[in-house]
């Protein structure tokens, strides 16, 4: 399991470089984050601002506006060697931390976000087909 917010994140791990997605191992799932982490756009606005270099840097991508940055993560991650991707609904919407899952060790706001309606559109199923074809990650005939 590789979670791709803990390779530049300094809180979340003591191995960032096992996070790396060139060093992901074929046999691995790998995710943006899980329902115990911040979303990608949360997180990246949270880290600060030398971890955000730092991933900008590996992105190769320091003009994107931080409201799109979660398109170039989700690409980082289809384009690894993992076997299995796996992206939360609210990375591929680009949502901050107002639509977070689960904040471990606390109780009251967890486990109540629900997508809305209006909030999934046809462009957004478009752009998730798009990038699963784009990187080899469609796995049945269409």
């Amino acid at each position: 399991m590789k979670v791709l917010e803990f390779a530049f994140d300094s809180r979340d791990s003591g191995c960032a470089n096992d996070y790396l997605p060139h060093n992901y191992p074929v046999n691995s799932v790998v995710y943006t984050g899980t329902h115990d982490n911040e979303t990608i756009t949360g997180w990246f606005q949270s880290i600060t601002p030398r971890e955000q270099t730092l991933a900008r840097d590996y992105l190769a991508d320091h003009y994107t506006p931080v409201c799109q940055l979660h398109n170039a993560f989700i690409s980082l991650l289809m384009r690894s060697q993992a076997r299995l991707c796996i992206i939360p609904l609210q990375d591929y919407l680009g949502l901050d931390n107002d639509s977070r899952i689960n904040t471990p060790s606390t109780v009251g706001r967890n486990w109540k976000w629900r997508l809305t309606p209006g909030q999934f559109s046809e462009d957004t199923v478009r752009e998730i087909g798009a990038v699963t074809l784009r990187y080899g990650r469609w796995n049945h005939a269409h």
